[in-house]
């Protein structure tokens, strides 16, 4: 009894580490499986100590984006003729990655100097672009000629940046001139030549002469790119030049500089109003402003209103009195 008490007990224990042991009527008893003491996870322990569980918001700020403006305050567009604006301004994040405030709890931005991090903690470094290069034309005393005859004179532009300029001619169309390819446009070669600008529309030749040379590198020869506009027109009887920076309507023609004064023993005689460019206006003085007038068609000589000083409720504008 003592010997079978034994063997059962030792087969009971044998069963508790993972042997195999029979029951009374000899079937395989059921495996009990004893799991090893777990030790504990002192890493795990000091990393939840130490950390400070983040509960703020995990979204930045993103501000819309705002119009890109010029020097006159007028939206600039891309050569397409649409409005273009800066990239959206968004919130910095901090070393953690976590959305960026100041001490009044307002976001903080980011600025062209300052990026902050991105969400996995890396900062962001500002990337340094090279300025653009940029092509300057001078026009002098500048001339028009449509097939051979004088449609403006006295031209005086200094187009700091050349983009496209703009050649319009009634019957003919505009002439959308760059140095540089863009889509659209045909290549003539030897177009820019030294003091003179000579294009080809159909039939018809479109040159611009100036006393200075146009792109200021003396008597080489360099192509140019022409899209012909036919659809657009202009309510005026006589030749047209602008520039600007779109390829497309709207077409900028913006008002040409006084030239100076000849010097010499003959003044020569004043040019006719139709061959003169619309002139640049200059700002009136402090605490004066210009009437309204009658405003003047690309191609027309606009009536240049004095300036006046501004009396607050006695001045009279497009709107009527002040009250």
């Amino acid at each position: 009894m003592v010997r079978r008490l034994i063997l059962t007990g030792m087969a009971a224990l044998l069963g508790m580490q993972g042997g195999v042991g029979r029951g009374q009527d000899g079937a395989p008893a059921a495996q009990v499986q004893v799991a090893a003491p777990v030790q504990p996870n002192t890493a795990a322990q000091k990393v939840k100590k130490g950390k400070v569980e983040y509960t703020g918001p995990n979204t930045v700020v993103e501000l819309a984006p705002t119009p890109i403006l010029d020097e006159e305050g007028k939206q600039q567009l891309d050569p397409d003729g649409k409005p273009m604006f800066n990239a959206p301004v968004r919130q910095q994040r901090d070393k953690k990655g976590h959305p960026l405030f100041d001490d009044g709890g307002k976001p903080v931005m980011q600025t062209a100097t300052e990026m902050g991090y991105d969400e996995h903690g890396k900062r962001i470094h500002v990337k340094k672009e090279k300025p653009p290069k940029t092509v300057s034309v001078a026009i002098s005393r500048g001339t028009l000629t449509v097939d051979g005859m004088t449609g403006k004179a006295a031209l005086n532009y200094d187009i700091s940046d050349l983009k496209y300029i703009y050649v319009y001619a009634p019957g003919i169309g505009t002439a959308v001139v760059s140095n540089v390819t863009f889509p659209g446009a045909t290549q003539q070669a030897t177009a820019f030549d030294g003091h003179t600008l000579t294009v080809t529309v159909g039939d018809h030749t479109l040159q611009i002469y100036s006393d200075r040379p146009l792109l200021g590198k003396g008597k080489k020869k360099e192509p140019a790119f022409v899209l012909v506009d036919r659809d657009f027109l202009l309510p005026s009887k006589y030749p047209v030049m602008g520039f600007g920076s779109t390829r497309k309507v709207p077409y900028a023609w913006p008002g040409a500089k006084a030239n100076a004064k000849l010097a010499g023993p003959v003044e020569p005689p004043p040019l006719p109003k139709n061959l003169l460019p619309v002139q640049l206006l200059a700002a009136c003085p402090a605490g004066q402003m210009r009437m309204a007038g009658r405003v003047a068609l690309p191609g027309e000589v606009a009536e240049v209103q004095p300036c006046v000083p501004i009396n607050a409720g006695k001045v009279a504008t497009v709107a009527g009195p002040q009250r």
